[in-house]
């Protein structure tokens, strides 16, 4: 169980049954009654961000979370196909649980899968992939490295923004965060 004076951000409870990651906490002492911890958290099978407001003194509940390593095989009808590295398991995984994620998918990619009381929630991607750019707007004269930018379609679907002067072929490092292109890879 967690106090209060243990919150920090990223660090995940269980709130009547539902997993939560705390994103934010403020602790307030007002000049009367209790100290308490106004808390924003995440709930981690939905994604909705709630506020609660906790009396110093309570204690939440450690959510019962691992993270497991696992590779990315392929995608069909059932959904997206995932092994464990260590025992060689199987699972599916649904674009709910993958959310932006799945715009950035590899075969091959090594993943973190969440699990809340052994079963998976969500994924964490690796902070930056490496995509081939299969669609683009030819550069023209004129353009230059800085200012501006095209919409690019990646080798796996998704779509950035990118400088004028990158074309179809090129490799590009993508920051899956916020989906944004970090530079250009030169092999």
């Amino acid at each position: 169980m967690y106090a209060t004076n243990q919150f920090r951000k990223g660090l995940k409870v269980e709130i009547e049954g539902v997993p939560f990651e705390i994103v934010d906490y403020q602790h307030v002492s007002p000049g009367k009654g209790r100290a308490f911890t106004r808390t924003k958290l995440k709930n981690m099978l939905n994604q909705n961000v709630i506020e609660r407001t906790i009396t110093s003194g309570d204690k939440l509940d450690r959510a019962n979370t691992q993270q497991i390593e696992m590779q990315y095989l392929y995608r069909d009808a059932e959904g997206y196909h995932f092994m464990n590295q260590a025992n060689y398991e199987q699972i599916v995984l649904n674009e709910v649980q993958l959310g932006l994620g799945k715009d950035f998918l590899q075969e091959h990619l090594v993943i973190k899968v969440m699990y809340f009381n052994e079963r998976p929630i969500g994924v964490e991607l690796p902070t930056f992939v490496e995509l081939k750019i299969v669609e683009t707007d030819p550069a023209f004269r004129g353009d230059t490295v800085t200012g501006g930018s095209k919409p690019a379609k990646l080798e796996t679907g998704a779509t950035v923004g990118v400088p004028f002067h990158l074309k179809e072929g090129d490799l590009i490092r993508v920051d899956t965060r916020d989906c944004s292109y970090v530079e250009k890879v030169n092999k």
